[in-house]
């Protein structure tokens, strides 16, 4: 009989890998159909499999990143990539040039630069250097940084001298180099020649003879004749009469050359967007979510108003927040439902997605768990059955999702509530193995667990709070701020955990 399992377990194992890579073959050919979005279904079904042959995993990556980049999901393309390079891909110059230009697309150009010069030392033959040096040119020109971009355009025109666009952007880039601005000259007739007025070029003279040359040398003719005419109204015409002929006179008042140039500076060449222009198109989303009314294991204080207070100040940030306070697991779960559909319907690369939770928290296989008010955990089993994965749907289908940054805040550490029925006897959160283009807060280091506090907000909500409300910052420096704050606070009893693979920038206020 043993025999005879062992035969019937080979034949699924074997069964199940030949189905498994249907799915890549259905992946691949999507790919050459153009059928993007079904390539990136079948492949991304595919990399979920745990019994896959991995050798194809570089490949999977690679085509799954031109297929996001096809539809624009610059984000999930550039993650892709670089899990594509992970994987031992061996087309390296080629990926580099296309994290390059998703990068770009997404407004973070450092890290673009950065790529097309990896790319530079990669890729061979004349024309690709030349675009690549091109490239790179207009990515600098967007960063204000005049000198590399002529650098860049010259560079793009040792390789290929007959791009016609090579030399526009030179010839451009050097008058905005040297400094050069338009200036218009409005209301006043310009010198016999091209004068420079500080550094800046007028309008040329309208040549003699031209109607609108002409108009303004009858305008002081005609003012003449009305003055004359107003001086005999005063004696021979009707009061009618002169009134009419006064209008007459101060309409052209108004049309004659004032006595002096009125100069309208143009804006400034590269004139450095602000963070509310950069981030003007972005939509925000988030879900809230605060557990403390407990049924079946202690109650914390804190966590119900540390989710309120959350919610409030991420509308003041902008975001649309769906809250849920003291959720069972449906109401959870139809809530991140809720959460998931807007991440996934709003404009690719331009949605910013935040999950937090403060409740009761507990790690089991490696797995994250957040714990409904109606938990009741006897045995370890009923875990993954009564409490939300943290890794396995949230961050997960965020991934997914058209979100071009994920955070994820757990203020979720606090000692196991269920620890009787635990075999590991494990504490705190386990650190999140596999996340792409996230940013994960937790409120202690990983194995570690956090008081729930005394005020009105636990203290790592509570040091958060501050922290966003301050303008100009960085999601890295916010929690940077919260870590340092919460240490001294609690005699360094507490530290901050935060783990990120996040690309381009992100501030709470501008």
């Amino acid at each position: 009989m043993k025999g005879f399992f062992f035969i019937i377990s080979i034949v699924f194992i074997s069964s199940s890998a030949v189905g498994q890579f249907k799915l890549y073959e259905k992946g691949v050919d999507a790919y050459k159909n153009a059928d993007y979005a079904k390539a990136i279904s079948s492949l991304n079904e595919y990399m979920d499999k745990a019994t896959r042959d991995k050798a194809y995993d570089g490949e999977v990556h690679y085509i799954l990143a031109l297929s996001y980049f096809k539809t624009n999901s610059f984000t999930s393309a550039v993650r892709e990539f670089d899990e594509a390079l992970q994987a031992g891909h061996k087309n390296t110059g080629n990926i580099h040039w296309f994290m390059a230009k998703g990068y770009a697309e997404l407004k973070a150009y450092k890290e673009a630069v950065a790529e097309y010069d990896t790319a530079l030392t990669l890729v061979t033959g004349d024309a690709n250097k030349a675009k690549l040096h091109k490239e790179q040119g207009f990515v600098l020109q967007k960063m204000g940084n005049a000198e590399l971009a002529l650098a860049s355009f010259r560079k793009a025109r040792d390789f290929d001298k007959n791009d016609p666009e090579i030399s526009r952007a030179l010839s451009g880039q050097k008058e905005i180099a040297m400094g050069e601005t338009k200036v218009v000259v409005s209301n006043y007739p310009a010198t016999s020649n091209d004068t420079k007025v500080a550094g800046n070029k007028t309008d040329k003279k309208l040549p003699p003879g031209t109607s609108e040359e002409k108009k303004k040398e009858d305008k002081p003719k005609e003012v003449a004749k009305l003055d004359n005419a107003k001086k005999e109204n005063d004696t021979k015409q009707s009061p009618a009469e002169s009134k009419k002929v006064e209008k007459e006179v101060a309409k052209i008042e108004q049309e004659k050359p004032s006595s002096t140039p009125v100069v309208t500076p143009a804006p400034p060449v590269n004139a450095e967007p602000t963070l509310a222009d950069q981030f003007k198109d972005e939509k925000r989303y988030a879900l809230v979510i605060g557990n403390s009314a407990y049924k079946y294991v202690s109650p914390l204080k804190n966590a119900a108003n540390d989710a309120n207070d959350m919610a409030a100040e991420l509308e003041k940030s902008k975001f649309e927040v769906i809250k849920v306070i003291n959720g069972s697991y449906d109401q959870m779960r139809e809530a991140y439902k809720k959460f998931y559909e807007k991440l996934s319907n709003g404009p690719k690369d331009q949605t910013v997605g935040l999950f937090y939770y403060a409740g009761h928290g507990l790690q089991n296989e490696g797995e994250n768990y957040l714990v409904p008010v109606e938990a009741n955990v006897q045995y370890e089993d009923d875990i993954p059955r009564m409490c939300f994965p943290v890794q396995r749907v949230v961050v997960a289908n965020m991934e997914r999702s058209n979100s071009r940054m994920n955070i994820i805040v757990l203020d979720a550490c606090r000692n196991n509530p269920f620890q009787s029925a635990y075999r590991s006897g494990s504490s705190g959160l386990a650190e999140v193995k596999r996340a792409k283009g996230s940013f994960i807060a937790f409120a202690t280091a990983p194995g570690s667990v956090a008081a729930d506090g005394e005020g009105r907000n636990g203290l790592y909500t509570q040091e958060l709070l501050k922290a966003m409300q301050k303008p100009g910052r960085t999601i890295e420096s916010v929690f940077k701020e919260v870590r340092s704050n919460v240490m001294k606070l609690s005699g360094e009893k507490q530290f901050t955990w935060d783990q990120s693979n996040i690309i381009g920038d992100f501030y709470f206020k501008f």
